[in-house]
């Protein structure tokens, strides 16, 4: 009996002790995974929030997102806090009345009126620690300390690195007096959009698409044939006999400009914007009968740059000025598929023509010099056609503009600033210059004002980002700014799933 009892106490003793080792490991687990987590977030990985909207559209602080009442394209607008009387870097959870806006689709200018949340800033995944392995690349987006208050982090593209002279002219970034090209994933992030013509008012007899009643901005010239399609008027059909050339021209004077307008801004500064001159069109053409020919022209400082493919394959690149045509660049391909619609693209970008159709391209490039597309004539707003003979049809037209660094400061309506065109910036050992994607609205290299502050009274140069102050590569946008399940919950917490993406930034590509 007394065994037994002895047994039973032995055996609870040792359950105890048991117990107390899986505690103890318990903790032990804890601690570990809260120590890993801890240098996790200090040295690998952490988390950040965008908290302004001098990235967009790339990447997006707090704003209102909106869908245009007319066309029904969606489009952000940036929530400045201090407007609402709320303090710097607030986001509340109550609706809020947005500001004027323009959309940036069909020009409606969308009153205020009507209340709605105010969405988060994206948060992303920053890599850190990567650069003290590898060069930072050109076109990264970097996350840094502020120069001028180190305890706050920034994020910008990085534009320039250490032993570049870095200038912008006419929007475009030079280094070394050789225009900068962006690898082909960056630049997908930066096409910003002018017209789609998929997206149609319902209501085009209001005053007020860029302050006047909406027509279609393509239009005929005087003896052109293109008839809008009956039951789709987002297509045109061409029914014209012979060899003779019909021509839609984009109307600026009807549709948006090629002014460097965000949606995401104020509006008021729209009337000082300078002209963006790279630009895209694409469109899908199919065709019914042989001899057609299709092209499009887009026009930089005056001068036209026309591609076009006929029925029997002829690709071909050509430049027309002073009312002559000259042929850049072309080849021969397997006729077009009469019974499909094929994609034409054509893109003016960087001072390099391509000329995309289906799966063939053609492409000039006309030098990295600044003066090599032709003199500068940044005050010439662009032109854009589309021209075609026979039998064709064209739909879903679209039209966009690249970014484009503005030179001065306030809507390009003030003084030019750092690396600006004359004012070239050449960076030393260990500096790099930033821009904000959101070009006209960003605080970056080119305003700062004061030396740089480090550590023992130790300055840097104003306008530059030191190496020790660079924290990390963007990576991914893991939470995009979220959706509330209902009106008056404080926060996002339903995923934008379809917003989840990479962080493109430079690459070893020879764009």
């Amino acid at each position: 009996m007394i065994n037994a009892k002895k047994k039973r106490q032995a055996t609870r003793r040792a359950a105890h002790k048991k117990r107390a080792l899986e505690i103890a490991n318990t903790f032990e687990w804890l601690i570990t995974a809260f120590v890993l987590a801890f240098l996790f977030r200090a040295f690998v990985m952490e988390a950040f929030r965008i908290p302004t909207g001098s990235m967009a559209d790339t990447l997006k602080g707090a704003h209102f997102r909106l869908r245009c009442p007319q066309c029904g394209f969606k489009y952000d607008y940036g929530f400045v806090p201090e407007k609402y009387g709320f303090a710097k870097d607030s986001i509340p959870n109550t609706n809020l009345k947005s500001y004027y806006s323009r959309c940036p689709n069909c020009g409606y200018y969308r009153a205020t009126g009507g209340s709605m949340p105010v969405s988060n800033g994206d948060r992303i995944l920053v890599l850190k620690c990567i650069y003290q392995f590898f060069q930072p690349k050109q076109w990264d987006v970097v996350v840094f300390k502020d120069p001028l208050d180190p305890k706050i982090n920034y994020i910008k593209r990085l534009i320039g690195r250490g032993g570049e002279k870095v200038e912008i002219i006419d929007g475009d970034v030079y280094i070394n007096d050789r225009i900068s090209r962006k690898p082909p994933k960056v630049q997908n992030e930066l096409w910003m959009p002018v017209c789609n013509n998929d997206f149609q008012p319902i209501q085009p007899d209001e005053p007020l698409f860029n302050h006047h009643p909406w027509k279609q901005p393509f239009r005929n010239t005087e003896t052109s044939k293109w008839q809008i399609d009956k039951d789709n008027p987002t297509m045109f059909r061409l029914d014209s006999v012979g060899n003779r050339v019909n021509t839609l021209v984009y109307d600026t004077n009807i549709g948006n400009d090629f002014k460097v307008t965000y949606s995401y801004n104020d509006i008021n500064y729209y009337q000082y914007m300078p002209f963006c001159s790279d630009l895209m069109v694409s469109f899908y053409v199919s065709r019914s009968r042989p001899q057609e020919l299709i092209g499009a022209s887009l026009s930089k400082y005056g001068i036209q740059y026309r591609a076009s493919v006929d029925s029997a394959g002829n690709m071909t690149i050509t430049r027309f000025a002073d009312n002559k045509e000259v042929v850049l660049q072309s080849k021969t391909i397997e006729p077009p598929d009469p019974d499909r619609a094929i994609l034409f693209k054509f893109t003016n970008l960087d001072h390099r023509l391509v000329f995309q159709f289906g799966d063939y391209k053609l492409v000039h490039d006309l030098g990295r010099g600044p003066d090599d597309a032709g003199p500068r004539r940044p005050d010439i707003q662009p032109q854009l056609t589309i021209f075609a003979s026979g039998y064709v049809t064209v739909s879903h037209i679209a039209v966009f503009r690249d970014i484009h660094y503005t030179g001065a400061k306030f809507a390009n309506n003030g003084k030019g600033g750092r690396a600006t065109e004359g004012n070239p910036l050449l960076l030393g050992k260990d500096e790099f210059f930033v821009l904000g994607d959101n070009s006209p609205n960003s605080e970056d290299g080119r305003w700062w004002t004061a030396p740089g502050i480090g550590n023992a009274g130790k300055s840097y140069r104003a306008g530059i980002v030191p190496r020790d102050y660079l924290v990390g590569k963007a990576l991914f946008v893991y939470w995009p700014n979220g959706f509330r399940p209902y009106r008056k919950f404080p926060f996002g917490v339903i995923p934008n799933v379809g917003q989840l993406r990479l962080i493109h930034g430079g690459s070893n590509e020879t764009p």
